[in-house]
């Protein structure tokens, strides 16, 4: 029987980031992290981009993508004619490594269900990856340096996704030959996503 209520992604999105909490996700991560970072942007996005984890000033803020790699995606974004407010942004791992490790594979494993269903309430009609933690899930097996820009078509639990892998921004920003791959490959997104 319909009952009227309707549900909105936000009220989704916090039930899913209260059920990370009460399942205790990722315990150790927790204990040393000032908080959870569940991600940001527009809930009606057509494109979601996915890091690997939060950094220190996205663990004090809350927010993904703040730091010295978020002002570089902004960056892109830019440049590709769109704005964060266009985007939604996440991490594969929602809280903080200590000292910005990388996240472990029991980590990502630990979250990956929380991904899936953070894109299934967003529904986007493109996922870019950003580096290979976040790509490793969706194209198993690929490397980076050969897959990075390519679109490919990804089918988890009966959705389809068009995937993009990108470098990481942080990457770029310590080695300027990715700079100007990942700029190159960041434009032809919009083209992309059109065609």
């Amino acid at each position: 029987m319909y009952t009227g209520i309707v549900i909105t992604k936000q009220q989704q999105l916090d039930q899913l980031r209260a059920d990370i909490l009460e399942n205790d996700i990722c315990p150790d991560l927790a204990a040393q992290a000032t908080q959870l970072v569940m991600g940001d942007g527009n809930l009606d996005a057509d494109i979601v981009f996915i890091g690997e984890a939060p950094g220190k000033k996205e663990d004090l803020t809350g927010l993904p993508f703040v730091g010295a790699s978020g002002k570089f995606l902004n960056e892109m974004l830019a440049q590709a004619g769109l704005e964060r407010a266009d985007v939604y942004i996440t991490n594969v791992v929602k809280y903080r490594p200590p000292n910005n490790r990388d996240p472990k594979p029991a980590e990502k494993k630990a979250f990956m269900p929380y991904l899936l269903k953070q894109l299934e309430i967003i529904h986007p009609k493109v996922v870019i990856t950003l580096g290979r933690h976040s790509m490793e899930y969706f194209l198993p097996g690929a490397v980076i340096g050969e897959v990075h820009g390519q679109p490919h078509t990804v089918t988890i639990d009966n959705d389809d996704f068009l995937v993009i892998p990108l470098y990481h921004p942080a990457a770029a920003l310590y080695n300027g030959s990715l700079r100007a791959t990942l700029i190159e490959d960041f434009v032809r997104v919009p083209q992309i996503i059109a065609g």
